[in-house]
């Protein structure tokens, strides 16, 4: 296998009924743990770069670790810009050797953010790329509260902008640590008698586990971003392999030690999605 855009491992999910893991990372031992995780699974799985992970890695260099892990793993991998704010932004992950776009104008007027999200979709697609997209806005544990997505409005979205896959807010949201509430399958239902478009749920950690593995069985949401439960599953290994051993010092060898556990983690993540073992 090699590297895919976000089409290649969307529409047979769509087609099959599972959903593809877009994990969140943060760095190279979390993104290795997650290809790891996907072989192990012999499931896709989509490495995403958001905000905070650019804000500390150059997205040049992001591209170039996540092509080096898709052209060296069993099983298609997508190097995927989560949460791009600007046209320049997600012009430079395309440059960059990214193979999926993630334009985020949800916080705009509806229009303004079709215009923008076609915009941006015209360009990866011109490339041979996938882009994402945002209607309706969903929001943050602790901050910016959500406003859920108009199926109505959902629809004119993909109509027009032609993303490959549409980002919806249905009770979903960022960065929760505990699972609670779960997901307003009603509202889902709606959007999907609307529109054929591969659905996409942001903030998949506060959506419990068995609703993940239903609805990615039965709807049209084929992927699903867990970024805060493998960060949670990192952050525990870290603080366990610097309390075993204090006096270690040498990074590299502390870090190794996180390997095993976020890779565990993410296999239990992927195989809740559902998606065929395929042999590697």
């Amino acid at each position: 296998m090699s590297i895919a855009t976000l089409a290649d491992v969307l529409q047979p999910a769509l087609k099959q009924g599972y959903a593809v893991a877009g994990l969140v990372t943060l760095g190279w031992e979390d993104m290795r743990a997650y290809v790891a995780a996907a072989e192990a699974e012999g499931a896709p799985v989509i490495l995403q770069a958001g905000p905070s992970c650019r804000a500390h890695t150059p997205l040049p260099v992001l591209g170039k670790m996540f092509r080096y892990l898709a052209e060296n793993a069993s099983v298609p991998v997508v190097a995927h810009l989560d949460h791009g704010y600007t046209f320049e932004e997600c012009k430079e992950a395309l440059d960059s050797g990214f193979t999926s776009l993630m334009y985020d104008g949800s916080r705009k007027p509806l229009t303004q953010n079709i215009d923008e999200t076609a915009r941006i979709a015209e360009m990866a697609h011109r490339a041979g790329i996938s882009c994402e997209g945002e209607i309706g806005f969903v929001g943050y544990s602790g901050g910016e509260g959500s406003s859920g997505t108009d199926p109505e409005e959902a629809a004119r979205f993909a109509r027009e902008t032609g993303v490959d896959a549409m980002a919806v807010s249905v009770g979903n949201v960022h960065l929760q640590q505990e699972r609670e509430g779960g997901l307003d399958e009603v509202r889902i239902r709606a959007i999907e008698a609307l529109t054929s478009v591969p659905l996409v749920i942001h903030g998949g950690s506060g959506v419990p586990v068995a609703q993940r593995s239903a609805l990615a069985r039965g709807s049209s949401i084929c992927k699903f971003n867990i970024g805060t439960e493998l960060r949670m599953a990192f952050g525990a290994a870290l603080s366990e392999a610097v309390a075993r051993d204090p006096a270690r010092f040498d990074r590299v060898a502390i870090l190794k030690d996180t390997h095993d556990p976020v890779m565990q983690a993410a296999r239990t993540v992927i195989r809740a999605l559902g998606a065929p073992q395929k042999d590697i």
